[in-house]
């Protein structure tokens, strides 16, 4: 791979990880568009760019972080702090339940063009649904553990290539009549515990990768593209979502849908 497909493909991840477009389903399929489809190091590359986006996050979210570090000693409080951080742990709970059940044969049979046909395709349909569903007008102060464990069923469903976890979670929790930026938000947050966990367990079973020179200079390209366009990206989606439906992202998908069922016919 060279560092210009390293930096598309950063691009690529810092956009598509947090727009409901599905960031694994477009790694997957730039892969092999360009051609570069060794696994082992397809999946050093999805590391890296993965660290870059949760960079991004905990930058973008650094205020929030910092209280809930500090209202620790406080958890099982009423405090606002608190209780964030108590939905989130209780919506990581599904993700590391399936994680740790399903992620091999999650890798070894859903990460392939076809399947991201089918649920590029199925998630737009959800996104289409819910904008034409009853009033939205939820915060994230107004949600529930049972709000969490739901955001966090859809997370853990998104670990197949093209349901996209924030498409995923944002349609589930509109659902909830949630703001669409709301639930945005708590989605962000929420993914944070579950890619540092991701990134954890992939990086034990590729340890014994030799890194090259070529290999280091690829991933390094990755994390900083990725990085830095992941968090201009979370900016614009909070923004976008304040006012605008989810439409144009369901047309998206549909769209790359047939592309991809084009191209692998």
């Amino acid at each position: 791979m060279s560092i210009l497909i390293a930096a598309i493909l950063g691009i690529v991840q810092g956009i598509t990880e947090f727009l409901p477009v599905s960031s694994s389903a477009h790694l997957l399929l730039g892969r092999h568009a360009f051609g570069w489809v060794d696994e082992h190091s397809g999946l050093v590359f999805d590391v890296a760019t993965h660290l870059g986006t949760l960079v991004a996050t905990i930058l973008y979210f650094r205020d929030d972080l910092l209280a809930m570090a500090a209202a620790l000693p406080r958890f099982f409080s009423d405090a606002p702090e608190a209780r964030l951080m108590r939905l989130v742990a209780i919506g990581s709970v599904p993700m590391v339940v399936v994680g740790l059940l399903f992620s091999n044969w999650i890798e070894a049979h859903a990460r392939v063009p076809i399947v991201t046909v089918v649920t590029l395709s199925v998630g737009a349909l959800g996104l289409l649904l819910v904008e034409r569903l009853g009033p939205r007008t939820r915060g994230v102060d107004d949600l529930t553990p049972v709000d969490a464990t739901a955001f966090g069923i859809a997370q853990a469903a998104a670990l197949i290539p093209g349901l996209s976890r924030s498409g995923s979670t944002i349609t589930i929790g509109m659902l909830l009549g949630v703001r669409r930026d709301a639930a945005a938000r708590f989605t962000f947050l929420l993914g944070i515990p579950a890619v540092v966990a991701a990134l954890g367990k992939a990086a034990l079973e590729l340890r014994h990768i030799p890194l090259t020179s070529d290999l280091v200079s690829v991933l390094v390209v990755g994390v900083v593209t990725s990085g830095v366009v992941g968090y201009l990206a979370i900016r614009f989606l909070l923004q976008y979502l304040a006012g605008h439906k989810l439409d144009v992202f369901a047309w998206y998908r549909l769209a790359l849908a047939a592309v991809v069922w084009w191209f692998v016919h």
